[in-house]
């Protein structure tokens, strides 16, 4: 397989906040006085100033995320897309401005703490494989409901899957031109439905979700202890 000759992060971010009890998406609430779209953007340019960012927002908070990067002073250079009503139609959206070849991290907008390890990870599998998922070992007990009962499992055969998933620009956005089905909850099952096989690498512990409240004083604590995310 050929080098990529460019890189591109896709980023999603179309969460309405419903979970964290805000009048506005999670995307947009404030992390010590920057709100946590820009933390992860800044992720990606810092891996790699030359990245291509695509960020996907709903329609109806562009104009409120342009206001935001004045207010901020927020100048990272990056396209702006509107998102459609799943996460699916979103990206496949996005793809239409990715023409060239080369590799795309598609990446949740509330993952504010991915590392340069895992994003090097990522995109050097991807760039030998085609594609490369970043996930983490599960470290709790896990449980399988089946009807009324639940049966224990073992976890190593479990993994807890993160973002970035990134991808050939060309593969996946052959994937994303087949039909929605509602088992579609990342890009990698997408990828996969297509009939390809799914690479994974580690990821990090930091590399969470923002979903609940309670994930906001993780994420303030992340920011004040470890200046490698600031």
């Amino acid at each position: 397989m050929t080098k990529s000759n460019e890189i591109f992060a896709l980023i999603t971010a179309g969460g309405s906040g419903k979970r964290m009890g805000y009048k506005i998406p999670k995307q947009f609430i404030e992390l010590l006085g920057r709100p946590v779209l820009m933390y992860t953007i800044e992720r990606f340019y810092r891996f790699d100033k030359k990245i291509k960012i695509i960020l996907c927002l709903p329609k109806n908070k562009i104009v409120f995320w342009q206001q935001l990067c004045i207010k901020h002073n927020f100048n990272i250079k990056h396209k702006v897309v509107s998102g459609g009503s799943e996460r699916f139609f979103s990206v496949r959206n996005a793809l239409k401005y990715v023409s060239s070849k080369g590799l795309i991290a598609i990446h949740d907008g509330v993952r504010p703490f991915v590392s340069n390890e895992t994003l090097f990870r990522c995109f050097n599998t991807a760039n030998r494989l085609g594609n490369a998922v970043a996930v983490m070992d599960i470290t709790f007990s896990i449980r399988k409901i089946v009807n009324s009962e639940n049966i224990s499992q073992k976890r190593e055969y479990f993994k807890e899957v993160q973002t970035p998933q990134v991808f050939e620009t060309e593969l996946i956005k052959t994937a994303y031109n087949q039909k929605f089905v509602p088992e579609f909850t990342d890009d990698a099952s997408v990828f996969e439905k297509y009939g390809f096989d799914i690479n994974i690498v580690e990821g990090n512990r930091e590399n969470i979700k923002l979903t609940n409240p309670f994930d906001l004083i993780i994420a303030k604590a992340i920011l004040e202890n470890n200046k490698n995310f600031k």
